[in-house]
């Protein structure tokens, strides 16, 4: 947070781009990670405040990728 006690940037999701690197569909995602495609869609558009530890190694497990892949720090401008 910055002095105004507002966040600093954002957290981008790219869970829609290592699904299509994958050819794997969202359904497919949800059902080997144990979420469900609701909980997996909210993560998608990061509509969420946070995420399970066990949630996101799921994730790696099964994409077989870092969390640095599935999300991204932006900061703001200004």
């Amino acid at each position: 947070m910055n002095g105004t006690g507002t966040p600093a940037g954002e957290i981008v999701v790219h869970l829609d781009v290592l699904l299509a690197r994958r050819k794997m569909r969202s359904k497919e995602l949800a059902d080997q990670v144990g979420v469900s495609e609701q909980a997996l869609s909210m993560i998608k558009t990061g509509k969420i405040k946070g995420i399970r530890f066990s949630t996101l190694i799921a994730l790696c497990d099964v994409l077989d990728c870092q969390p640095g892949e599935l999300f991204e720090f932006r900061r703001s401008e200004g």
